[in-house]
């Protein structure tokens, strides 16, 4: 039963997060405290090991996701390169920080992150894009899988301190960046939402490459939870890509602000109880 839940868990999460662009830990760590720490259906998790072990399975995630967007021409490769510059370092010095947790103050912590993560999506389609950061001497034209052309263009100094600050939360959660760099890509960068989608995967790995370094380091990773995470993971992270680019993602979108929204909620009043 143990291992057909890690399974199953693997497969939902990394294909709603490949679907909308957030990786899937967001729905990985959650899940392992609720069946690990709160019901004992899985055996050896604690707040730690759960953020640990999600990032290692975000590297397979990322790197299957990346693989499928790179092909239909949905990663910004340049201003990529600029946000690694961020997220990197920022992922290492969260995997550290997130030693300082105790069960009931990451439940707590990671609850209202999660709320605030589920307004960022309510609200992420009806926040007209800024042109606050937009600078004309950065601006270059990128085509996306449906051949349109968009212009937009950012100082490099924003995009490595807004990563920066994605890969802390990767570090510190166990979400590889995604969750948080894909709205700021939308809203404050102006990027179109297939290429920030395709983008985002991009970091989710590296993000995630760089906070399982971190956390290994700390033997904050379950090996055999990731035997069966990974590979369920990678699947799953197929068919989130497949139907991104079938289908229109706002219904998903959607519920995923609701379940984040109710699992914030219920990690809120356990880490009170």
């Amino acid at each position: 039963m143990e291992y057909l839940i890690l399974i199953l868990i693997g497969l939902f999460a990394a294909a709603l997060g490949s679907l909308v662009g957030i990786g899937g830990g967001v729905i990985i760590v959650p899940l392992l405290i609720f069946f690990g720490i709160d019901n004992d259906f899985i055996s050896n998790v604690t707040p730690q090991s759960a953020v640990g072990t999600s990032s290692m399975v975000l590297i397979f995630i990322g790197l299957s996701a990346l693989m499928s967007y790179g092909r239909s021409n949905q990663v910004d490769r340049k201003n990529g390169f600029l946000f690694m510059m961020g997220i990197i370092p920022g992922a290492l010095a969260g995997a550290y920080l997130s030693s300082l947790f105790t069960t009931d103050s990451f439940k707590l912590y990671f609850g209202l992150f999660l709320i605030l993560l589920s307004l960022i999506l309510i609200v992420r389609d009806r926040i007209k894009p800024l042109s606050l950061f937009q600078d004309e001497r950065y601006v270059r034209p990128h085509v996306d899988n449906m051949g349109n052309v968009y212009h937009y263009g950012f100082p490099p100094y924003i995009a490595i301190i807004g990563s920066f600050v994605a890969g802390m939360t990767a570090g510190l959660f166990g979400i590889g960046g995604g969750a948080i760099m894909t709205p700021m890509m939308l809203i404050l960068f102006r990027m179109p939402a297939s290429i920030a989608i395709g983008t985002s995967m991009l970091l989710v790995f590296f993000g995630a490459l760089s906070s399982a370094t971190g956390h290994l380091l700390q033997n904050n990773v379950n090996f055999l939870h990731a035997l069966f995470l990974v590979p369920s993971a990678f699947v799953g992270a197929k068919i989130g890509v497949f139907l991104n680019q079938k289908f229109d993602s706002d219904t998903v979108v959607a519920v995923l602000r609701t379940v984040l929204l109710l699992l914030g909620i219920y990690m809120i009043i356990q880490s009170f109880l």
